[in-house]
């Protein structure tokens, strides 16, 4: 009697547990076939304590774009993803399927910063404006802005403003001597921190 009970559950059963495993592949986040970037590009912010330099992907089209930091594990402290909206415009990010906190920083046509979203929340459906006109968006880990003097105003030099140095003006720019390096360093060394914005 016993055999037959089980016999007759596992027959009822039987269409519930073929389909189980489509139930839990639809119910699971997979990851899906993640789009290539181009080679990264430098970066650079000019902060109050100096020039801070990162290696940048450029999300530059609408499917690099709804793409962006998503299901990535990592992200180095020198490194981060721009974001190019093209039109100027109000914008909104959110970090659904953003595995790891990020810094999202919103920049003007000038290549200023208009405002900076800290450490936003992974997974979060929340959009996060950006206050004003924005062109691009510079993500970088969660943290990085406090942590390097990131503040509104600084500018951001990158090609997609046209305002990187040249190797020629990096040259002017460069102290004439050892002497000048000494002064340089001990003038990094007294710069105030930011305050908190």
């Amino acid at each position: 009697m016993k055999t037959y009970l089980t016999a007759l559950i596992l027959f009822a059963l039987a269409p519930f547990l073929v389909l189980a495993p489509a139930f839990a592949q639809d119910g699971a986040a997979e990851t899906p076939e993640l789009l290539t970037f181009g080679p990264p590009q430098p970066l650079i912010v000019e902060t109050e304590a100096g020039p801070l330099s990162f290696s940048v992907e450029v999300a530059d089209t609408d499917e690099h774009r709804a793409q962006g930091m998503m299901f990535r594990q990592t992200i180095g402290e020198d490194e981060g993803m721009l974001f190019d909206f093209v039109e100027p415009r109000p914008v909104t990010i959110w970090m659904k399927n953003t595995l790891i906190p990020l810094d999202i920083i919103f920049i003007n046509t000038e290549g200023r910063i208009i405002s900076i979203a800290r450490n936003a929340r992974p997974k979060s459906l929340r959009t996060i404006p950006s206050g004003g006109v924005a062109k691009a968006v510079l993500e970088i880990a969660g943290g990085g802005a406090r942590k390097n003097g990131i503040a509104q105003g600084n500018l951001i030099r990158h090609a997609m403003f046209g305002n990187l140095p040249t190797a020629n003006e990096g040259a002017a720019n460069a102290p004439a001597d050892d002497a000048g390096d000494q002064e340089n360093a001990a003038q990094d060394e007294e710069a105030p921190a930011n305050p908190e914005e």
